[in-house]
């Protein structure tokens, strides 16, 4: 039996909305920059601003074709769209951040790029700014992060996470703030030696940080592509409350899938009292339905089964989780 609910926007979109507007500055600025210093590391802090505006586009489209209402043809909805646009995202970071930096650095290790650079001075004010303005953005996005943390350490919470937009946009600016300080003190080096195998180098770096972040973003995006799982203690708790309802003799398996950020399609098979009737059966389904939903409001889809273990060796109605 399932219960089926209108997706709704999750949160984020404040997020992404503060990102855009920050680099879309940001990227006018750097390539202005660039044009008038001839600074390799400048140019591909650019590149970075302009993938990073191009992801923000990204994530707003997955956030509003997410909460298409489902159809003929897609009756679990469009939840899965926020999910793909994500992964988009991250392509967009390795090709248009990452690759695109590194070749333009190693034209200028290798001397493909002799020009050196001109008015310095511009590109340190404008790295300085785009330090604050970056600031500003990843401390909006970390405050956001933090507060879906519910008390995990960092490293748990990234791990559990299957909300992809504000994951994103926390990644996309701790290493613009990282590259930032890099193309600094690339330029810096550059200017001091006159070498400008420096500035190339600065911008190699920035990319090789892009592209470990791309693939780390793509990677989790892909998991939650292909269907991913609740977290561990969401289905500890699914568990819990399964095996404690009225007439529950055992929980023979739990089955959850994330289709969106906040919307899950849980499937359970459970062992009931062997003397319930048809009426009394279904009853305890629907209690048992409002109890997962009020404790966990993002199974939006519930699907129960009633039935045996039927694995080999295992007694009728004392099935595991």
């Amino acid at each position: 039996m399932a219960a089926e609910e209108k997706h709704e926007q999750g949160g984020g979109g404040h997020v992404v909305g503060w990102a855009l507007a920050i680099n879309l500055l940001i990227a006018a600025l750097k390539f202005a920059v660039a044009v008038v210093t001839s600074s390799t590391a400048m140019l591909a802090e650019a590149f970075h601003s302009l993938a990073d505006c191009g992801n923000q586009i990204f994530l707003f489209l997955g956030m509003r074709l997410a909460t298409r209402t489902a159809d003929e043809e897609h009756p679990f909805g469009y939840a899965t769209e926020r999910y793909f646009w994500s992964f988009m995202a991250a392509l967009s970071i390795f090709t248009v951040g990452g690759a695109l930096s590194i070749y333009e650095g190693g034209r200028k290790v290798l001397g493909v790029d002799h020009e050196a650079i001109s008015s310095p001075i511009f590109a340190y004010a404008v790295l300085g700014v785009s330090i604050v303005l970056e600031s500003v953005s990843f401390v909006v996005a970390l405050r956001e992060f933090r507060s879906g943390a519910g008390g995990r350490s960092l490293r748990r919470t990234v791990a559990e996470a299957r909300d992809p937009t504000v994951l994103t946009v926390l990644f996309e600016d701790a290493a613009a703030l990282f590259g930032l300080v890099v193309a600094f003190a690339g330029v810096a080096a550059s200017e001091l030696t006159g070498r400008l195998i420096y500035d190339g180098l600065a911008s190699i770096v920035v990319g090789l940080v892009l592209v470990a972040v791309a693939v780390f973003l793509a990677r989790e995006t892909k998991s939650l592509l292909i269907g991913r799982s609740v977290p561990p203690s969401e289905r500890a708790l699914i568990g819990e409350i399964a095996s404690g309802a009225p007439d529950v003799v055992a929980v023979i398996h739990i089955r959850t899938v994330h289709l969106g950020p906040d919307e899950v399609m849980c499937g359970l098979k459970l062992s009931f009292t062997p003397t319930l009737d048809y009426h009394s059966l279904e009853q305890r389904i629907n209690e048992l339905e409002a109890r997962l939903r009020a404790r966990l409001p993002h199974l939006r889809r519930i699907y129960v089964e009633p039935g045996f273990d039927e694995r080999p060796g295992e007694p009728r109605g004392t099935g595991r989780a």
